[in-house]
């Protein structure tokens, strides 16, 4: 029996949800799809989002490349997609491509092209041979603003306005709110459509406040997510990143709640080393009506990274079990 999943975030995080859930075969049949945030601002994506319009190509691309098919071509065009042209020509001189990703170029290419974002992103994955499908949670892209405690060292206790993706990504204050403009964007008709026929929806890991909680900011998306009679896991990262610290396990879990106050889990999946003392964040899980799954699932040279195939192995009793 095939098993649709959707997976939610951005980045390296959904790139190795992705990677992991192909590694669930053949012990499962899994239908995946990932739905993407669209409010990168830096980079090649900031580049050509700013000088050509359009979506930002850079996370869309990275989802794409991890369900690329096993074929020796595609998985040479998946390695095409990734190559980023140097900073600096061989004359040391920089160019337009200066740093931009193949991928991302295309993407843009196609999406001018097609004039959709869908039906490019259809193209790029019938070009990679992918095994799932890459959907943006918005056809139009998004800016990400934040309310930021004590950027500024001088004056723990100030509040301020912190624009831009990459900047929220970075910065080095606590985040205490999040929203995105426009407020209501119109969510991408194919994603909302593939919430409501899933079995299950996948969110983490990835950066929280930048690539996982944006989307149940999305109204029509977090409706759907609410609607869905499909089971929903929430996979939980391996280390706290520069706009989640001073958050707890235990606290990431808590904003998915404080931004979709509804919203229910059935399980949540998590590293033992990496969660430390398991009683906060079972209670945390529980509040959420889930079960908390602890599982190795980190790569064993101690970076906090998740290895594919331990992800995968660890998401296949989970994703396999009964009702």
């Amino acid at each position: 029996m095939t098993i649709r999943v959707v997976a939610f975030g951005g980045g390296h995080g959904l790139s190795a949800s992705l990677r992991a859930l192909r590694r669930c075969a053949p012990e499962l049949d899994l239908d995946i799809t990932a739905v993407v945030t669209v409010g990168d601002d830096g980079g090649s994506s900031g580049r050509l989002r700013a000088e050509r319009g359009g979506l930002p190509p850079g996370d869309l691309r990275q989802a794409l490349v991890a369900l690329a098919g096993d074929h020796p071509a595609t998985r040479r065009s998946a390695g095409l997609f990734q190559h980023r042209f140097a900073e600096l020509a061989a004359d040391g001189r920089t160019d337009g491509l200066a740093g931009h990703a193949v991928g991302n170029l295309v993407l843009c290419g196609l999406m001018e092209l097609l004039g959709d974002p869908v039906a490019a992103l259809e193209h790029a994955g019938a070009m990679l041979g992918s095994v799932g499908r890459v959907l943006p949670m918005s056809r139009q892209p998004v800016d990400i603003e934040a309310r930021v405690r004590g950027v500024d060292p001088v004056r723990p206790d100030d509040v301020c306005t912190v624009r831009g993706q990459h900047q929220v990504a970075v910065t080095t204050g606590r985040v205490e709110s999040l929203r995105l403009t426009p407020q209501a964007p119109a969510a991408c008709a194919e994603a909302v459509a593939a919430i409501g026929a899933a079995d299950w929806l996948i969110f983490g890991p990835g950066s929280w406040y930048t690539s996982v909680l944006p989307h149940l900011l999305v109204p029509q998306l977090a409706a759907a997510i609410l609607a869905s009679p499909a089971r929903r896991l929430v996979t939980l990262n391996l280390a706290a990143e520069k706009e989640t610290l001073g958050l707890s396990v235990a606290d990431h879990l808590a904003a998915l709640r404080w931004y979709l106050p509804e919203l229910t889990v059935d399980f949540v999946l998590a590293d033992a080393k990496a969660v430390g003392d398991p009683e906060p964040v079972h209670g945390a899980a529980e509040s959420l009506g889930a079960r908390l799954v602890l599982a190795p699932v980190a790569v064993d040279d101690g970076t906090p990274r998740h290895d594919p195939a331990a992800l995968g192995a660890a998401l296949v009793p989970v994703l396999g079990a009964d009702r």
